[in-house]
């Protein structure tokens, strides 16, 4: 018992549905991570970054539940529920990448004889791996912002997209580091520009908001985030009109795909990557305006 009356342990962190859903990812992750290093294997790069998610969140999920029990999380200079229900956003939206990415660089339609024990190991895994990917959409469920209920910036949608939007935009720049081409128009470099002057912004407001640190700001934080999603919004849609043209029309690029492209490698792939997910950012900004307007 602590001087106050209470247990040091926070039986809740195990006994509670949230404690359930964490002690469920912790499982799942380690099933994945022995499945990998036993027999499945990785490669290339594709494979180093799923190995790296799988990790990552084992390894934040498993201090996150330690200091859920221990209490100790009230020692830490942070806003803990903002913390938690953004990490559950990025590991919910990390695995579903990973459960995509793995099966289409390492699994195959073919195999025969010891490979094709191989390809039952990495079956295993892309299976646990989407698997995973419920538990923690279940902790952003459960912790997510509730009518009524005083809750922190990250539990709301407006927070929740947040988290999105800055994930996509990593996306984008994972496609624009093969892309090189973009570099030839000063048009396609200001689409850069924008692209990375958002996702520091948006950077920057999660940091704030899991720092704690929005209430100390000489300005209401609350208006600047909503002047910084329209204003995003208007930047996003100039790129969504701007990089299609200099990408794919014929005055500046090709309209299909080159067919000397090798898979995984190819300019042109990435630069169709880029226009889907400015696309998918103009709507998240949008949905988000439309969110921050109505509360």
């Amino acid at each position: 018992m602590d001087p106050h009356g209470g247990h040091y342990l926070n039986k809740d962190a195990v006994l509670s549905p949230l404690g359930a859903v964490r002690i469920s990812q912790l499982l799942l992750g380690c099933t994945i991570m022995a499945l990998v290093s036993h027999s499945a294997g990785y490669s290339a790069t594709y494979g180093h970054f799923c190995m790296f998610v799988w990790c990552f969140c084992f390894a934040v999920t498993l201090v996150v539940f330690t200091l859920d029990i221990t209490r100790l999380h009230t020692c830490m200079p942070i806003s803990w529920d903002n913390f938690t229900v953004a990490f559950a956003m990025l590991a919910t939206l990390m695995y579903i990448t990973a459960s995509v990415v793995y099966p289409v660089y390492f699994l195959d339609s073919e195999c025969s004889g010891d490979s094709c024990e191989v390809q039952i190991y990495r079956i295993a895994v892309t299976v646990c791996s989407s698997i995973c990917c419920f538990p923690y959409g279940a902790e952003v469920f459960l912790t997510r912002a509730k009518p009524g209920a005083v809750v922190g910036y990250m539990a709301t949608v407006s927070g929740l997209l947040k988290v999105v939007q800055a994930f996509v935009a990593c996306i984008i720049f994972g496609a624009l580091a093969v892309d090189t081409d973009y570099n030839k128009y000063i048009a396609t470099q200001y689409c850069v520009v924008v692209f990375s002057l958002c996702f520091s912004v948006t950077v920057i407001v999660i940091v704030l908001t899991v720092s704690g640190r929005t209430s100390s700001l000489r300005f209401p934080f609350d208006r600047f985030v909503v002047v910084y999603t329209f204003l995003a919004v208007i930047l996003y849609l100039s790129t969504a009109l701007v990089w299609p043209i200099f990408s794919f029309d014929k005055k500046y690029g090709t309209t299909s795909r080159p067919y000397y492209c090798p898979r995984g490698d190819c300019p042109w792939d990435s630069k169709l990557v880029v226009a889907v997910f400015t696309c998918v950012n103009v709507v998240l900004y949008f949905i988000d305006l439309v969110y921050s307007q109505r509360i």
